[in-house]
């Protein structure tokens, strides 16, 4: 890839280094891990979601305590989402769950609790977090949606991105009016698979001005192959010079196909999901500074829960620094996943995730040096 050079994103709780994976923690909290865990593995940041937050424990609730970072004890970076990939996951498998209007998301999650969110509330919530990167509110597709209903999708993704865009500007005067550092909002180009669509979306999302720029809409097709094409052509209708997240994309291979577009930033449930069902994740190599990782088989899965492991009593990976290989053995691991033990969870969880930050390392050093 051309011209591409490692960037520092500097934001109000530090800064992260880019190319980089923010871990999920949907609902404040990396699921098994605490945040010295986090800090311990070398995590920068992670991703929570606007929407989850405001149903539990709601954005009074957080706001009294004093935002996010002072709630859950983080001092790093939060990124939050605007609830947007709801629409794709809960209204558009159910309508039941909700509505979608002119201006405005009606979600339904029980027969008793209503939740609105628009663009303006949903920058609202993410001030009053004090979130360090915010999303703007966005209508996510599916590629293989009609052309109607991505149609759509774009119209209301830059309806939706200059009512947000025009509310941070204001809550920005009022709240850091006096300080150099403030949140960072990005911006998400819609559009589904076609082309002349991601294009209209971008275009308008530029002329209004956005921080970063997120791939926005499922990246996968109806049978689970990565949308590469529109991939490659969103990022490049996106700045050189500014964050490019590639929301979603979370399988290591993916990781680097997608780095090699130029995509910077990345988060998905993949690996603390996995971890959580003993999938865990090792390099193929005896020396991780000459692995191939443009490599189908650059890596591989061990299933922990497998009866192969009872008397194994190596650590899942000899190349792998972490709490977990520095500590324990497969066995050991093995038996806490049969005993249903929560120590199971959180070692295989440390174990994939510092596995992700290992894969970052390579792709920021194949970057800067222009290996990719």
């Amino acid at each position: 890839m051309k011209g591409c050079q490692q960037k520092v994103l500097k934001v109000i709780h530090g800064e992260i280094t880019l190319p980089t994976f923010l871990p999920d923690g949907t609902n404040g909290i990396v699921r098994s891990l605490d945040f010295t865990d986090l800090n311990n593995i070398g995590v920068q940041g992670i991703v929570m979601n606007a929407y989850h937050l405001m149903r539990n424990p709601g954005t009074d609730v957080i706001k009294t305590l004093g935002g996010l970072h002072k709630f859950i004890n983080w001092d790093r970076v939060i990124l939050t989402d605007s609830g947007g990939f709801q629409i794709f996951s809960l209204i558009r498998e159910n309508p039941k769950f909700g509505t979608i209007r002119e201006e405005k998301i009606i979600f339904r999650p029980s027969s008793e609790k209503k939740i609105t969110l628009t663009p303006e509330k949903c920058i609202q919530a993410q001030f009053n977090y004090g979130t360090d990167i915010m999303m703007s509110l966005d209508y996510c597709t599916h590629p293989d949606d009609p052309y109607e209903v991505n149609k759509t999708s774009v119209e209301s993704t830059i309806r939706w991105a200059k009512n947000s865009k025009k509310e941070y500007e204001n809550l920005v005067r009022i709240k850091y009016k006096d300080t150099e550092r403030r949140p960072l909002i990005f911006g998400i180009i819609q559009g589904g698979n076609d082309k002349n669509l991601r294009r209209q979306c971008a275009e308008a999302l530029l002329e209004i001005g956005f921080n970063g720029y997120g791939f926005g809409g499922w990246p996968f097709d109806k049978k689970g192959n990565l949308v590469a094409n529109i991939l490659k052509y969103t990022a490049e209708l996106m700045p050189d010079d500014l964050p490019k997240y590639a929301m979603g994309i979370g399988k290591p291979e993916n990781i680097v196909i997608c780095a090699k577009m130029g995509y910077n930033l990345f988060d998905c449930v993949v690996p603390t999901r996995e971890a959580r069902h003993g999938k865990l994740y090792v390099f193929n190599t005896e020396d991780i500074s000459l692995l191939d990782i443009e490599k189908e088989d650059f890596y591989e899965n061990i299933f922990i829960r497998d009866k192969k492991y009872i008397r194994d009593n190596s650590t899942i990976s000899d190349t792998c620094n972490c709490y977990c290989c520095r500590n324990f053995s497969r066995a050991y691991l093995h038996h806490l996943f049969d005993i249903e033990d929560c120590l199971a969870s959180r070692l295989a969880t440390i174990h994939n995730l510092y596995f992700y930050i290992e894969l970052m390392n390579l792709i920021r050093e194949r970057y800067f040096n222009g290996y990719l």
